[in-house]
Order: C-alpha cells, then sequence, then structure tokens
C-alpha cells in the first residue's frame, strides 16, 4: 500500500504531460510556422528600416543583419531638405487626401442609388459595372481618352479617373441593403428628399464600410506611382512613389549621390540610402493609420458575407 501511494502521484503528473503533448503538437507546429511566416514577413521591413540608418559606404561592406553598425541620420536629413523630394510628398499628401475623399463620397452616392430596386435601368447598369471588372479597353486608348480631355499632365488625372470603383459600389451597396427601411421613411414623412437622407441619416450610420472603402483608396493613392510615370511629364506633379520609381530606375545604387545637401557628407549619403530612407519616410504614414482604422476594417470587409 506505502509503494502504490507513493510512485501514484509521480507517474500521474508525466502521463498528463505526454498526454497533453501529445494532444497539442499540431497546435505546437502551427505556432511554429505561424512565426517563422511572421519572421519572413516582417524581417526585411526591419533590414529596410536599418539599413536606412546607416552610413552608405558602410552598407556596401555588408555584414548588417540586426542594427545599425554605424548610425547616421543623414539620410533622412537629405529626404526633408531635398526640394524636389518634399514636392513630391506634397503632392502626394494632396493627392491621397482630395482622391480618398471624393472617391468614397462619389462611390457611396451612386452605390446608395443603386441599393433601390426601383431605379430605372439599374440592372443594365449592374451588368456593365460587372464587365469593367474583368475587361478593359487597354492602356493605350485610355492614355489617349486622358490626352483627349484635357486630363494629361494635370493634377486631376490623379482624381477624376479613381472616382469610382464597381468592386467599392458593392461593398457600399451590401452595407446599405442592411439598413432598415423604416428609417429612411420615417425620415421622409418629416420632410427630407433622398439627398439628404443620403448626408444626414446614412453616412452618419455608415462609418464601418466608409473607412474600409476609405483606407482601400487611401492606400491606392498613396502607393501608386503608375499615373505619375505614364500622364505626367511635369516633374512638378509626379508623386514621391514615382519619384522613388525614378530614382530606383535611372540611377546606379552604390556611386550616384541623390538630392544631398551641401553639408552632407558624400561617404554618408547615396542613392541607396536616399531610396531606404524614402522608402521608409513613405510607408510610415500607411502603417500608424492603419492600426486606427483596423477595428472597421475588420468590421467593413465582412459586410454582405452572412445573410440571415
Amino acid at each position: 500500500m506505502m509503494l502504490s501511494t507513493t510512485t501514484s502521484p509521480t507517474r500521474k503528473p508525466k502521463q498528463q504531460l505526454g498526454d497533453y503533448v501529445r494532444r497539442n503538437i499540431g497546435d505546437w507546429i502551427i505556432v511554429f510556422l505561424m512565426l517563422v511566416l511572421c519572421f519572413i514577413t516582417l524581417y526585411p521591413i526591419w533590414y529596410t528600416l536599418i539599413l536606412s540608418f546607416n552610413d552608405s559606404q558602410d552598407t556596401m561592406m555588408g555584414g548588417i543583419y540586426w542594427l545599425p553598425r554605424k548610425f547616421t541620420l543623414e539620410s533622412y536629413r537629405t529626404v526633408f531638405i531635398d526640394r524636389a523630394i518634399l514636392k513630391a510628398f506634397n503632392v502626394t499628401i494632396w493627392r491621397t487626401g482630395i482622391g480618398t475623399v471624393t472617391s468614397v463620397f462619389f462611390t457611396a452616392m451612386v452605390a446608395y442609388a443603386f441599393s433601390k430596386k426601383h431605379i430605372m435601368g439599374r440592372k443594365f447598369y449592374l451588368i456593365l459595372g460587372t464587365i469593367t471588372m474583368f475587361f478593359g479597353g487597354g492602356l493605350i486608348p485610355y492614355f489617349i481618352m486622358l490626352r483627349s480631355i484635357g486630363l494629361y499632365d494635370t493634377f486631376l488625372v490623379y482624381i477624376i479617373p479613381a472616382l469610382f470603383n464597381f468592386y467599392n459600389l458593392i461593398i457600399f451597396m451590401s452595407f446599405f441593403r442592411e439598413i432598415p427601411a423604416a428609417l429612411e421613411e420615417s425620415a421622409k414623412i418629416e420632410g427630407a428628399n433622398d439627398f439628404l437622407i443620403f448626408i444626414k441619416l446614412i453616412l452618419p450610420v455608415s462609418a464601418p464600410v466608409l473607412a474600409t472603402i476609405a483606407l482601400f483608396n487611401g492606400v491606392y493613392h498613396w502607393n501608386d506611382y503608375f499615373a505619375g510615370v505614364m500622364y505626367i511629364s511635369n516633374p512638378d506633379l509626379q508623386p514621391i512613389q514615382t519619384f522613388l520609381y525614378r530614382i530606383i530606375a535611372s540611377v546606379s545604387m552604390t556611386k550616384s549621390i541623390v538630392g544631398m545637401p551641401v553639408s552632407a557628407s558624400a561617404q554618408q549619403v547615396s542613392s541607396q540610402s536616399v531610396k531606404l530612407a524614402t522608402m521608409v519616410t513613405t510607408t510610415a504614414p500607411i502603417i500608424c493609420i492603419y492600426p486606427f482604422l483596423q477595428r472597421y476594417f475588420v468590421k467593413g470587409i465582412m459586410i454582405g458575407s452572412i445573410k440571415g
């Protein structure tokens, strides 16, 4: 009896530990794979960040993996002093702000109209919009059209073509259909017209979908470089992403100096270090804004996926 009472307590925890490991080995494998995936995703961002803070000549020697070896802020000083870069940043900020607000408002207004089944020709226009999601006229006809209507080499080439997106319209329509019809009926009884209902009633209760579409449009406008390359020839109108693209495409990474201020040393600032600093600077605003919109984004993107 003494042996049974003394040995069972020591064997039982080991058996429980073995059972726990066997039951959760799949979870440990999943956790390990997710950690590896997170590392693969985040390390390039971290690597770009540390190189942007390192001396460019020292960077060319290699061997930098985790922390800057020779810390310097000259690359960021170059970015914020160079007038061409600042002008490109200014264009990007104005484009993102105006383009996001106008696109969200215009697409939401059209979607609100199309969410009403009594609209004349609604099905026909929805079919046409669906076709545009899969087929386009091509780059050359699109370029000729923009030039013929006077948008080429103007700031409006960033705004007007992006006013409407049919995919975003579908998301808006799915949300507007979930709004109780009684709200609109009560507003009409009070004498409000459709536009007033849209402004005073629909938009205030549509914060999740508005944040979602605003995030879509904001990221597009901030990251887009193609419009500046194809439709802009005036360097004063190029956004920062186009400026960065032209640095990468036309300047040697290891020898040329880009936008170097007079007080900066050529040993500290090269085209590669300026490029990395510009990449970090252009990416930082999106990274900072996204956490504040994430809760709306997750809720808005699921709109229409579950039907009661």
